[in-house]
């Protein structure tokens, strides 16, 4: 049978989800608060995608209480799981430990309790600044505690039930070798219980009986360890996944869970579970969908570190402001794919984000627009911090990158770009500031970064026409009488237009257009010597008058 608990995700995905997630709620435990749920895998780097698994339920969770309703988002922490593979950039002497459990190998850096909390505290790091509040659940506490032993005898003595589910569902391509669900499922010798073995750790058992009165197991492992009869209840070891998780969803009573649209297509993960949860340890299927993936554009050294090079959401908050990351996914309906720029199209993300923000606080956003904005700028909680003074992102990293990062030719430049309300420190264009800083430093194209001359370029300035010296004597000359960014954009667009009689305010027609470019172009060379940069006006401001007329007046 196929078994569907679909929630909408049209219209406004979030209110829809939560409203009902509050009735399903309601209806099946009463008086219970609903009970959203994550599981991440501290396996290696948490990546962009993994926080979709979270940031979901989040807004749904988050939703539930901006409706006054108390609502929990459980994390579970799959850290009980064994360690399948070493992932890049890490030792191959960890290999030694592929097996056994994440929270019962070493801590690669020396400093946590083990590999699972290595990579658990970055991505707690991130949520913080995210707002994301969830409740953490180890697995390992879990199963190592006892918590689950009913229900692990449970699935014991109904094996050959839950056999019968998994057989009808297996598919006849190869088992993907990650895949932890055992080989023989539909066959009488099936057990949904893997123990880590008494000797070396490891999971590499198989176990060769269970008593159904006595609930005592025997298993034999690769190591050569043979063991038991012993009461399951002393022995570690975890359920295989596909059961694994329904027993989850009863014990914690989980009302909604989505998950990446691999899991919940039908015939996958969801559809076992929902047969599995009810049959066998009497809950009922959360309410789900699934949610598409996320990817990246653009690149830096400092990921090719991370497993498969994928960024972290650390990695997202060097560059993007908080509420800004929140938005980001946000914005998209879970069935939409999502793409974070690491590349120089952060610039333009960065402009929709600040035109966005203009219209919800003049009013003129429509009603969707304003719905995403209030959950990417704030929570159930309250708001998140912003920057005091948001300068157009595209600005300051130009200004970073022209005075590689001089915190005092920063602040005096950007003082002449708000000379009509000067900033008066760095700390109100914060955190904006930092993460234009951090984008120039590991993610701009070295290509295109800015190396001032030092010296005129004597040749080009002796070859100048004279169109094109009436043109640096004009901007010489003039560019102090409105030393200011408007100003500067003004005389910039106008040197062309004065050349030819015209006014400052003529329309630009496609004549003028091509003259313009062909002016920057010559600037660009002659302050540069590339035929593109960063923003004129920025680059003279950061420049000054004084080294302006050295580089551009003929000697």
């Amino acid at each position: 049978m196929e078994v569907s608990c679909l929630v909408a995700v049209a219209d406004d995905w979030v209110v829809r989800t939560a409203g009902e997630v509050r009735a399903e709620a309601e209806r099946r435990h009463p008086g219970e608060v609903p009970t959203c749920a994550s599981g991440i895998s501290p396996s290696g780097p948490v990546h962009l995608g993994n926080l979709r698994e979270l940031m979901v339920p989040h807004l749904v969770a988050d939703e539930v209480r901006k409706q006054g309703v108390p609502g929990r988002h459980i994390l579970s922490w799959d850290d009980y799981d064994r360690l399948r593979r070493v992932p890049a950039g890490f030792p191959e002497s960890f290999a030694e430990h592929i097996g056994r459990p994440l929270t019962a190998v070493p801590d690669p850096c020396g400093r946590h309790e083990n590999w699972a909390e290595h990579f658990k505290e970055p991505l707690r790091e991130s949520l913080a600044r995210l707002a994301v509040l969830v409740t953490e659940i180890s697995q390992t506490q879990m199963y190592t505690s006892g918590a689950y032993t009913g229900q692990i005898i449970t699935a014991m003595r109904r094996r050959a039930d839950i056999s019968a589910v998994l057989a009808r569902y297996q598919t006849k391509r190869n088992a993907d070798p990650d895949d932890d669900d055992p080989r023989n499922a539909g066959t009488r010798a099936y057990y949904p219980f893997k123990p880590y073995c008494a000797v070396c750790g490891r999971d590499d058992t198989t176990v060769t009986g269970f008593d159904d009165e006595t609930t005592e197991i025997t298993y034999t492992c690769a190591c050569g360890a043979q063991v038991g009869p012993v009461p399951i209840a002393e022995v570690a070891g975890k359920l295989a996944w596909k059961v694994d998780w329904p027993m989850r969803w009863a014990y914690e009573h989980v009302t909604f869970e989505p998950a990446g649209v691999d899991h919940a297509s039908p015939g996958s993960s969801f559809t076992v579970g929902g047969e599995l949860v009810t049959e066998i340890f009497g809950g009922e299927m959360p309410l789900h969908f699934g949610y598409s993936f996320v990817g990246t554009t653009g690149g830096s050294s400092k990921m090719s570190g991370s497993a498969g090079g994928a960024p972290t959401p650390a990695d997202a908050l060097e560059i993007f402001e908080a509420p800004l990351v929140r938005w980001l996914y946000a914005r998209r309906r879970p069935e939409q794919s999502i793409t974070l720029a690491f590349d120089q199209e952060v610039g333009r993300v960065y402009d929709e984000w600040d035109a966005l923000s203009r219209k919800v606080a003049d009013g003129t956003a429509d009603a969707p627009a304003r719905a995403v904005y209030g959950r990417a700028a704030g929570t159930a909680e309250g708001p998140l911090p912003v920057t005091p003074r948001p300068l157009p992102f595209r600005t300051l990293a130009s200004v970073t990158d022209i005075t590689a990062g001089d915190q005092a030719q920063i602040l005096r430049i950007l003082q002449d770009l708000t000379n009509q309300d000067p900033v008066a420190s760095l700390d109100e264009v914060r955190p904006r500031l930092d993460c234009a800083q951090a984008w120039v430093a590991g993610y701009m194209d070295p290509a295109d970064r800015t190396q001032v001359r030092r010296e005129p370029d004597t040749d080009r300035l002796a070859g100048l026409s004279e169109e094109e010296r009436c043109a640096l004597k004009l901007l010489t000359e003039r560019m102090g009488d409105d030393w200011s960014l408007n100003g500067l954009t003004t005389l910039l667009y106008g040197i062309p237009k004065l050349l030819r009689d015209l006014p400052l305010d003529a329309p630009r027609t496609p004549e003028l257009k091509a003259a313009q470019r062909t002016w920057f172009i010559l600037l660009y060379q002659l302050l540069i010597g590339k035929d593109t940069g960063p923003r004129l006006p920025t680059l003279l401001l950061a420049l000054g008058q004084d080294q302006i007329r050295h580089l551009l007046i003929p000697g």
